[in-house]
């Protein structure tokens, strides 16, 4: 008898085969009924009694947390001190009824993918109402009532999956609420981390198929969410290809192709593919024809499926739903992206309702899904815009001017609280050509875990330095991970190496993995630094073969430092250490797919500090042989 492949196995099979088909806006829907306050705490018009009918069928499977234990929802809800009209996620309580008929009008209308009604079922949204503590709750429901109706519509021919929805929550990372103070957050990404990894468990043990991870608007807040599901699954046992696949969706809010944060949608993309999702793609703020060049960059860039459920157009507050877009406009745009080669699922946002979705759902039948295109294997690094180092790129500049190890001036304006000249600082850098900015709070007289937050934040509200990469350098494991918590770019770890032995490595690679850094690598061991070309190779090697085989990292996001030391320091076995550099150069470049290699290069000549031409001499030598073995930062 033969096995019939899993629900994600036809997932796949079915995203080879034609474009799929999510569902739409839920709020819309929600909206026509025009609840009452009385009737979103569960009470009015009868509708108390089908909700608890519908709460012992649908959801309560036993294992609810509404099971048992909990008053009726007419009597739970009756005397909140907070209004709750508005709470959409709680009507999945109070309501079931009214969300399991929107779910099932989608269906009909051919989607065949549901989100749940959770997109502010987050500890950290459900405080607005004073109900933080019904997250997983809300979750875990959310997730049956989705599960219990594409059961029912489901069939071997057609099978229905859920979307376990995670919304952004309504506060940002990246963005300081307070215009006086741009330093200023209101959450930190370990709240967020930890607010997400509660609603995944709901919705994994509510049924959902898939998470998705939508409406990014500060990609910070999406790397918590990636960092959260990424935990929640390994914890659970499901790492690997055993992992729910995951969608993460973006929305570029105005005409400048930018999300809120200020990250275009490459630099959006390079931030979140270490995540591996199933699609990556755009939703809400703009209607589908100005969406347009954006997925259609998207398409080209992304070596993943595409996703696309766009507006209603642009909202108006004067129209019924809120939006001016007709199901015919919808699906006309939408179907042309089908043509164009751009999308493998689409669906519909705000204001779109089941005709939308059977417009789009008759309009994209039988039109060939996109293909994956073969995108080449490069290092790709953002901050709020996106950097690619490639062979064909030139020498990449990291500036090392906001080093308080390195820099004096530098040191003493952070030692001093003079953040603005600190600042100035890292604009300068940029300003003359700096493609990456190396940071560092590495003081004995410094906080330097809160030093590092405090100029990182700063940085975000800087446009004009956050456009570029940032590289978190550090000696301490912690104040690097601090950093990393900060930067919604794509960044650079300087470093990490296995001087304290394979395990500690491994544990730091695979957070850098779950942060979404590259990483540079010392070739440094646990007998010390490697200083002969034998050393050199053979340690970056067995880096390489952890990080590749064991951590899962995409080689390309490795770069090799295999520590450049001083000349003619009078020691007869240090005559060779620049050779022996540029070698072992060569071999990483030959023989370590995809890696890169950096260096200090002033280390070069350090014994003769103070004579200037002389160390310019070494260096631009120095540097010559070594980028042409492949030396590329």
């Amino acid at each position: 008898m033969a096995v019939r492949p899993s629900l994600i196995e036809q997932l796949t099979l079915l995203l080879a085969q034609r474009i799929l088909v999510l569902d739409g806006a839920m709020g819309t829907m929600i909206q026509q009924h025009k609840l009452t306050e009385e009737q979103y705490r569960g009470q009015g018009s009868g509708a108390a009694q089908d909700s608890a009918a519908a709460q012992g069928g649908a959801v309560a499977q036993g294992n609810s947390p509404s099971a048992a234990g909990v008053p009726a929802m007419w009597e739970r809800f009756k005397d909140h001190s907070h209004d709750l009209k508005g709470n959409n996620e709680l009507l999945t309580l109070t309501q079931p009824q009214i969300i399991s008929g929107i779910h099932e009008a989608y269906l009909a209308a051919g989607a065949d993918i549901l989100s749940t009604n959770t997109f502010g079922a987050l500890r950290i949204a459900q405080a607005d109402y004073r109900l933080e503590d019904l997250a997983y709750e809300l979750s875990f429901a959310g997730a049956a009532l989705a599960k219990a109706a594409c059961q029912k519509y489901s069939t071997p021919d057609h099978p229905r999956f859920v979307a376990g929805a995670l919304g952004p929550t309504p506060k940002t990372a990246s963005i300081s609420p307070d215009v006086n103070d741009p330093g200023a957050r209101n959450v930190t990404f370990d709240q967020l981390a930890d607010a997400y990894a509660e609603s995944i468990n709901g919705l994994l043990d509510g049924g959902a198929d898939l998470l998705l991870v939508e409406t990014v608007f500060d990609t910070l807040n999406a790397k918590a969410a990636l960092f959260a599901i990424d935990a929640v699954c390994e914890a659970r046992g499901l790492a690997g290809q055993k992992r729910p696949p995951l969608m993460i969706s973006g929305t570029v809010t105005d005409a400048s192709g930018r999300i809120l944060s200020g990250q275009t949608v490459e630099a959006f993309w390079n931030s979140v593919r270490h995540a591996k999702p199933l699609t990556i793609g755009l939703n809400c703020a703009l209607g589908a024809s100005m969406m347009r060049q954006y997925i259609d960059e998207l398409s080209g860039i992304c070596d993943t499926y595409i996703c696309v459920y766009p507006n209603a157009g642009l909202p108006n507050p004067m129209s019924e739903t809120g939006f001016d877009e007709t199901p015919e406009t919808t699906c006309c745009a939408l179907t042309e992206f089908a043509l164009a080669g751009f999308t493998n699922i689409v669906g519909g946002c705000c204001g779109t309702t089941p005709e939308h979705i059977h417009a789009v759902a008759h309009g994209v039948a039988g039109k060939a899904p996109r293909r994956i295109p073969d995108v080449p294997k490069v290092m790709r690094l953002s901050g709020l815009e996106a950097v690619t180092i490639d062979e064909k790129s030139l020498f990449v500049n990291v500036g090392e001017r906001t080093n308080v190890t390195g820099s004096k001036a530098f040191s003493r304006m952070i030692l001093n609280g003079q953040y603005n000249d600190a600042l100035a600082v890292a604009r300068q850098q940029v300003e003359n050509g700096a493609q990456v900015i190396d940071i560092n709070m590495d003081e004995a007289m410094l906080d330097s875990q809160a030093a590092m937050v405090k100029f990182l934040n700063l940085i975000a509200g800087e446009p004009d330095i956050a456009r570029v990469p940032i590289m978190l350098d550090s000696s301490k494991w912690s104040v690097i991970e601090a950093g990393l918590k900060c930067v919604q770019g794509k960044a650079v770890v300087n470093s990490i190496s296995m001087k304290e032995g394979e395990a500690e490595f491994r544990r730091q690679a695979r957070l850098c993995l779950r942060y979404g850094a590259a990483v540079i690598v010392m070739a440094f061991d646990e007998k010390g630094q490697a200083d002969t070309y034998a050393r050199k190779t053979a340690i970056c090697k067995r880096a390489y073969l952890i990080l590749v085989n064991e951590v899962g990292f995409d080689p390309a996001d490795i770069v090799f430092d295999p520590n450049i030391f001083a000349i003619a320091t009078g020691i007869e076995e240090h005559n060779n250490y620049a050779v022996d550099f540029i070698e072992a150069t060569r071999w990483i470049r030959a023989n370590l797919p995809y890696a890169k290699v950096s260096g200090g290069v002033s280390n070069v000549s350090f014994s003769f500090r103070g004579n200037e031409p002389v160390r310019e001499a070494i260096h631009t030598v120095f540097l010559y042989h070594a980028i042409q073995a492949g030396m590329s930062m």
